[in-house]
């Protein structure tokens, strides 16, 4: 970034325009941070009524490679980011050549690629002192046919695309890892040994274009069926020193992407308390989202800061905090295909419940529908917030 590229000061009249890239619930809470800062929010996306579009001051309904929607959104904004990984990163390159993107393509790209990645995470080991799991390229069934036994059992999946769990097969052996393979329609995979986890965890940090970089409390998770469930924070498993690594590791990462804005880090706690990189988010994140309750600056926050240019807020943690993620599996009682309303009467009688929903009018199975982040003046106390929840909801825990 150039020196002389002045700050997006907030303000009043006129308001400023920052551009995001995609539509979904994301960038519809990121349009809420920066509204409440004095900014308007144009959004380009495909989809007509998308979670975003629907609280957007203004709405480019276009392909995201779309030339005429790329110059309408470079000419309307100062600044421009986006809301999932993946946007095409040449698309974000073109908008860079007229206006300051964040995060900017090459990280996109990286994030985009599960090879890429992983070199990029082996290439900052020196510094970051954690490295990933195991790996080998698989294209073909030579490459299963080689691959080394140490991989085995192991985790196939697509190198692009993939997310909750999408493109990505349990192998036990090259038998299943071809059989696997086949399924994938050509696409290239990367196989992953798997290893004895304990946990999952998640570090939320933020850098900015001045190179000031937060890093924000650890965030253990659990999943189900590759998509996230809950979210816990502070980790009630993680030790202080693993901690202390795995936030050490974020900015060593961060700082060697040379990244602005907000990026989300997954590791994996193995049973002998070592830590292993998993991937990396170069956006707010699911996980993320507790901090709209439960922190001094939330990730949206955070994210508007940094393209905007702006000192970087406080990630300070104000209340323990349990989020809970809402599928559209809630939408329908068991043995019916009819959609009906959860009963939030009843989950907003819970105290320190936060209620989130998207504005995604059609639910569907396995669909994130919105979020309930539990706050409380102890862990303890925002655990048991989300078991009645859970009871009234019908989740089994």
């Amino acid at each position: 970034m150039s020196e002389q590229q002045p700050a997006l000061i907030p303000r009043a009249t006129p308001p400023a325009w920052l551009g995001v890239m995609g539509g979904g619930q994301l960038g519809r809470m990121l349009a809420h941070a920066a509204q409440a800062m004095g900014y308007q929010i144009m959004v380009l996306e495909p989809a007509a009524d998308c979670p975003a579009a629907q609280v957007a001051d203004a709405h480019i309904c276009a392909a995201y490679d779309d030339a005429q929607g790329l110059t309408q959104l470079a000419e309307k904004c100062l600044a421009v980011t986006t809301e999932f990984e993946n946007v095409p990163a040449q698309s974000l390159a073109l908008l860079a050549q007229t206006r300051f993107v964040a995060p900017a393509a090459q990280a996109v790209s990286i994030a985009q690629d599960r090879m890429l990645e992983k070199a990029f995470f082996l290439r900052c080991a020196a510094s970051s002192q954690v490295g990933p799991a195991a790996h080998a390229l698989i294209e073909s069934a030579a490459d299963v046919a080689n691959a080394p036994d140490h991989l085995f059992p192991g985790i196939l999946k697509t190198i692009r695309l993939g997310y909750d769990g999408k493109g990505q097969i349990r192998v036990a052996d090259r038998a299943a890892a071809l059989r696997a393979l086949n399924t994938m329609q050509g696409a290239s995979c990367v196989l992953e040994q798997m290893l004895p986890l304990a946990f999952e965890i998640s570090v939320l940090a933020a850098r900015g274009a001045d190179g000031q970089a937060v890093v924000y409390p650890i965030a253990e998770n659990v999943h189900r069926d590759g998509i996230l469930f809950t979210t816990t924070v502070p980790s009630p498993n993680v030790s202080a020193s693993i901690a202390a690594q795995a936030q050490a590791a974020t900015l060593a990462i961060i700082h060697q992407l040379d990244y602005v804005g907000v990026l989300c880090i997954e590791f994996f706690i193995l049973q002998d308390g070592s830590l292993v990189v998993n991937e990396m988010a170069p956006r707010p994140h699911n996980s993320g989202h507790y901090t709209i309750d439960a922190c001094s600056t939330s990730q949206f926050a955070q994210q508007v800061r940094a393209m905007a240019r702006l000192p970087l807020g406080e990630t300070r943690q104000h209340s323990p905090a349990v989020m809970l993620n809402l599928l559209g599996d809630l939408w329908f009682a068991e043995g019916s295909d009819a959609p009906r309303e959860p009963a939030w009467e009843q989950i907003l009688t819970l105290p320190g419940a936060c209620l989130h929903l998207y504005g995604k009018h059609d639910a569907r199975r396995g669909r994130k529908m919105g979020h309930i982040t539990f706050i409380a003046p102890t862990l303890a106390a925002a655990q048991q917030q989300l078991q009645q929840a859970c009871g009234v909801l019908g989740i089994a825990l």
